[in-house]
């Protein structure tokens, strides 16, 4: 069964840092381009950023340009996220997405 998982997520404070982590089960990650995506309650869902197969294109969203490093380690077969200065706004699940296949999500909740 080809499925991805993300982790990371939790409680943290404005301002504070997580990193969060896809991994993938069944496939190789590094053939597949990857994508972070955010849903917050009540509202759309949000392009965060997404990542070659190789790793060398990055490309973010206005909402977290600045603040947010997509990476990739094609030996774990894993893409993180890393979150800086984080705002309440962020709060949201977080998927990653590739090979049209959406992980169950991870949730961050920004509060103090």
């Amino acid at each position: 069964q080809v499925q991805l998982v993300e982790s990371g997520g939790g409680l943290v404070q404005p301002g504070g840092s997580l990193t969060l982590s896809c991994a993938a089960r069944g496939f190789i990650l590094s053939d597949y381009l990857i994508t972070w995506v955010r849903q917050a309650p009540g509202k759309g869902q949000d392009w965060l950023s997404n990542i070659s197969p190789n790793g060398v294109y990055k490309n973010y969203g206005d909402s977290v340009k600045g603040r947010f490093t997509i990476s990739r380690d094609n030996v774990k077969n894993t893409v993180s996220l890393q979150m800086h200065d984080l705002k309440p706004e962020d709060t949201a699940v977080y998927y990653c997405e590739g090979r049209g296949i959406r992980g169950q999500g991870t949730e961050v909740t920004v509060s103090s």
